[in-house]
């Protein structure tokens, strides 16, 4: 019997025994942190995308955006070397502050000798009034001595009557008249012409004169070039004394550094609930971590392609639609604390909803 026993099963009787149970003992509360971990998670994502779904459409971002600022290319106005440089890179100027000037000596020239043609015009149309009042003058005495002409033609042709001239005095008498009244009419023509050199009011060439003057006054006060207006001085690397100025050739930037705005470029799908005045808020890549307030000022009136040098040109059989970018205007609340440089690079994100 003990050896029946102790003998190991085999077979058909090994597969029917009954098999042992495990039963392996956890430790002491973990079978309840894991049905919280089981219950809170999926809690967790459901909350998380409740929220997403809530929140995700009042409000729309990106990052093609950009600090803009007002930027004036300073040029001179006139043509000359630089004589004097008053500024250089980096420098806060005020409006009207002199930046540079160019040789004035040649406009100097200029001036005096449009002042001598001024003074030159107003002798001559001195001379010409001086001439057309003597000719009034000269039609006085020659009516004077047609009238004396009259009357020694009257005594010969009375003497002729008596007898007591001849006929050939009395003709020389007539002739005599004749020539005295073409005088008077050569005088009259002379006053005519006389009046006529002489314009109502200021003389033609007195006023070209004068304007002649006043251009060369403004070109030798453009030979100072000053600020247009408040700003910081960039790209004054070629201000140089000495260095030619040439008209419309920019020498110097002035960069308005109070006028600081965003240009974020929405995609035209996220512009359709836009309206100026909805709150935004900036993050600028210089200044990690810190969010500057913000409103939409305007929205673009054509996407970036239509102001672009090449405008595209969709009328064709090659085409393929691609989304199209709409400049936003956003401009700080207040002045902002950092400083904002023309070009860096921010995060601008526009709230549909204005309690924001």
């Amino acid at each position: 019997m003990n050896k029946m026993a102790t003998e190991p099963m085999t077979g058909e009787a090994a597969a029917k025994a009954p098999k042992a149970r495990r039963t392996i003992k956890l430790p002491k509360g973990m079978g309840t942190t894991r049905t919280i971990l089981m219950l809170i998670v999926p809690a967790l994502l459901l909350i998380g995308g409740g929220y997403y779904w809530l929140t995700s459409g009042g409000s729309v971002s990106t990052d093609d955006a950009f600090v803009k600022q007002d930027i004036v290319s300073v040029s001179a106005q006139v043509n000359g070397p630089i004589a004097q440089v008053f500024v250089k890179n980096g420098d806060q100027v005020k409006r009207g502050e002199v930046l540079f000037r160019i040789d004035p000596q040649p406009y100097q020239v200029a001036l005096e000798q449009a002042q001598a043609q001024l003074a030159a015009a107003q002798l001559q149309t001195t001379q010409l009034r001086t001439q057309a009042a003597g000719t009034g003058a000269d039609i006085v005495g020659e009516q004077a001595n047609l009238q004396i002409k009259k009357n020694a033609l009257a005594r010969q042709q009375a003497l002729l009557k008596q007898g007591f001239t001849t006929r050939a005095d009395y003709e020389d008498a007539l002739n005599e008249v004749r020539t005295a009244e073409q005088d008077v009419a050569d005088a009259k023509a002379r006053a005519a012409n006389a009046h006529a050199a002489l314009a109502p009011g200021e003389q033609p060439q007195i006023a070209q004169a004068k304007a002649a003057v006043d251009k060369a006054k403004l070109d030798l006060e453009r030979t100072t070039i000053r600020a247009p207006m408040d700003g910081v001085v960039e790209n004054a690397d070629n201000l140089q004394v000495g260095q030619m100025a040439v008209t419309g050739l920019g020498m110097l930037s002035l960069v308005h550094s109070k006028t600081a705005w965003v240009e974020a470029n929405f995609k035209e799908k996220d512009v359709g609930r836009m309206v100026p005045g909805q709150k935004a808020k900036i993050e600028v890549d210089a200044y990690p971590g810190q969010e500057f307030d913000a409103h939409v000022e305007s929205i673009g009136a054509g996407t970036g392609s239509e102001f672009s040098l090449l405008p595209a040109q969709n009328a064709n059989g090659n085409w393929v639609k691609v989304t199209q970018r709409v400049p936003v205007r956003i401009a700080f609340d207040g002045t902002p604390s950092k400083p904002m440089i023309a070009g860096l690079s921010v995060d601008a994100t526009i709230y549909f909803d204005k309690s924001k």
